[in-house]
């Protein structure tokens, strides 16, 4: 996925990247990534949790805007989401 996303960016696409892996992140380096504290398979959260889901949702779309080319690295911070 991360070097996917590296590809497509290269074309002027931005992209993030949900990673709840850090150590494949740290090799790969995409240009943008957010840190989930979910279990592998779960990078949206636990099932029938919709308003952490909207929260992860949300602060990934807010990196879309982050200056530069990378690579941007933040850790998931649900109490920060002033949604």
């Amino acid at each position: 996925m991360g070097l996917i996303a590296g590809a497509i960016e290269e074309r002027g696409i931005r992209t993030v990247c949900l990673s709840t892996f850090e150590p494949i992140m740290e090799r790969v380096r995409p240009p943008r990534w957010l840190s989930l504290p979910f279990p592998m398979g779960f990078p949206l959260g636990l099932p029938h949790e919709a308003g952490t889901q909207r929260r992860i949702l949300r602060q990934a779309l807010r990196m879309v805007e982050a200056p530069g080319p990378g690579p941007v690295r933040v850790a998931f911070e649900p109490e920060r989401d002033p949604s």
